[in-house]
């Protein structure tokens, strides 16, 4: 099993009235995290992993769209200075689309060990031109798959 890890910093702003992560914030560390982790970077830039090969820059033929998210929330985030780790993978990829999963920790190093959160976000790939679905190719399904295992599975279900 291979999860690619990301390091994100909480700011000050990602806290609400409760002292914890927002909801709203939530997605945005989620966002920031599946940036790093499939995006590819600017001209000059090292991607920051194996699996940052999406090109999302302005002009860019295939683009990917956010179909559905779910957030399941295990323990409130307080504020820390040390960057949150990201747990991520890849729970299922088809035709055209993937679902990314996620659990969030405490971060790395620290003990106990806290799982925040669990979230699965599915993007569908599609052409800028004509916003229809795209296939992923063969050689984005062979740079994924090592990073493929079993979706998240949600445990407060109704």
């Amino acid at each position: 099993m291979t999860r690619i890890h990301v390091a994100i910093p909480l700011r000050w702003s990602d806290f609400d009235a409760y002292a914890h992560v927002n909801n709203a914030e939530m997605l945005r560390l989620l966002e920031e995290a599946r940036i790093q982790a499939f995006w590819r970077p600017d001209e000059g830039g090292a991607a920051s992993h194996d699996t940052a090969i999406l090109d999302a820059r302005p002009g860019a033929e295939v683009i990917s769209l956010i179909a559905r998210q779910e957030i399941e929330y295990l323990a409130p985030i307080p504020y820390m200075r040390t960057p949150i780790d990201i747990e991520m993978w890849i729970g299922r990829i088809g035709g055209a689309s993937l679902e990314i999963c996620y659990e969030l920790y405490s971060p790395q190093g620290v003990e106990p060990r806290v799982l925040f959160t669990r979230a699965a976000t599915t993007l569908v790939m599609v052409t800028a031109a004509t916003g229809r679905p795209q296939r992923i190719d063969d050689e984005l399904r062979a740079t994924w798959a090592p990073y493929v295992e079993e979706p998240v599975v949600f445990t407060k279900r109704g």
